[in-house]
């Protein structure tokens, strides 16, 4: 019976090793061939388009007059817009946690608004608004200050649909944070601007980086608002993805997807920064 009980060990370890394997190797064979379907294939797929160039035929299409000016509309507008918010959803982010006002509930889940809210009619909307004729557009107009269909226009819809990262990046931030640190401070003679640039701020930069990051790249890859409400002429406020419908538009593939490929570089560049802040983040609160 003991030679038996011998025999048999070794061979039942296996088995449910085998069982723990293939447990945990099917989530991970599944999230796989997600992702495999999702995100790398058709990534694949633009730079397989892409590589059908010459290079210096890519290099071509890619500093064209027109490319570069949409790059520079872009990329510059979006980091203003990014900073602005940087801004104001520190201020935005704070009055929600630390103010207790009527409609606040409302005007908390009316911040996720540029979520849910398709983009063609938040671009509708803006144009609607900031027009000559408009609420805000008829107010401005006698100052000389036009909006829509101007890069002004470009830079409104950007804060818009890019306000939401910074706000919900710094909500948990600032709702984990003990206000005793602040009385502390308070009872030492540090006035309110003190107590907020060396006890406050410190740990909510990571946050704050993280999220204008993440409100940057929305902002870079936005189509929905910025169509409708900029004039989309090139050299004055037109931006590289509707540059890339346009030369869809006219057959030209090879041109969009050059400009697709660039915009995906940056892209991954601006995704890789994104990690770094978020792992000096985790650093910092260790």
């Amino acid at each position: 019976m003991s030679s038996t009980t011998i025999n048999r060990s070794p061979i039942s370890k296996p088995k449910s090793l085998l069982a723990k394997i293939s447990q945990v190797s099917l989530p991970w064979r599944i999230t796989l061939g997600y992702l495999t379907i999702m995100l790398l294939l058709p990534v694949a797929a633009l730079l397989a388009k892409a590589s059908t160039e010459k290079p210096s035929d890519f290099w071509r299409i890619a500093t064209t007059p027109v490319a570069l000016s949409t790059y520079e509309i872009t990329f510059v507008t979006a980091l203003v817009a990014a900073l602005i918010n940087g801004v104001f959803g520190v201020l935005v982010a704070w009055v929600l946690v630390r103010y207790d006002f009527p409609f606040k509930r409302f005007i908390d889940a009316a911040i996720d608004l540029p979520f849910a809210l398709p983009t063609a009619v938040a671009g509708l909307t803006l144009a609607t608004v900031y027009s000559e004729n408009g609420w805000i557009g008829s107010l401005l107009a006698p100052l000389g200050i036009k909006v829509a269909f101007t890069r002004l226009g470009v830079g409104m819809a950007m804060i818009f649909i890019t306000l939401p990262f910074v706000v919900r990046t710094l909500q948990p931030v600032l709702q984990e944070m003990e206000k005793d640190i602040e009385e502390a401070a308070w009872s030492l003679g540090a006035s309110h601007w003190q107590t907020f640039w060396r006890v406050i701020l410190p740990p909510l930069v990571p946050a704050l980086l993280t999220g204008v990051a993440l409100g940057f790249a929305r902002a870079v890859g936005e189509y929905g608002s910025v169509v409708i409400v900029a004039s989309n002429i090139p050299f004055k406020d037109l931006i590289a993805s509707v540059l890339i419908i346009q030369r869809l538009e006219q057959y030209d593939y090879s041109g969009a997807t050059v400009i697709g490929t660039v915009l995906l570089a940056i892209s991954l560049l601006i995704l890789l920064v994104i990690n770094l802040l978020q792992a000096w983040g985790k650093k910092y609160e260790t």
